[in-house]
């Protein structure tokens, strides 16, 4: 039988930590920053960690 492949997409879009949580950026980053307070943009910045639930949907596709 053939081997799985990644989800290119997927990998694209999230890393898996050292300990095993998944990393991703931040939604609402991409562009139509002016309307957004202060605040909430400098929130915004780097990266965030999914929710065990969302990661479980996530690590297979990236580790096949």
């Amino acid at each position: 039988m053939p081997k799985q492949k990644t989800k290119k997409s997927a990998a694209k879009r999230f890393k898996i930590t050292g300990t095993g949580k998944v990393k991703h950026r931040s939604a609402g980053t991409s562009h139509l920053a002016t309307r957004k307070s202060k605040k909430r943009r400098r929130q915004l910045r780097g990266t965030d960690v999914l929710s065990p639930v969302e990661a479980k949907r996530v690590i297979p596709l990236i580790k096949t």
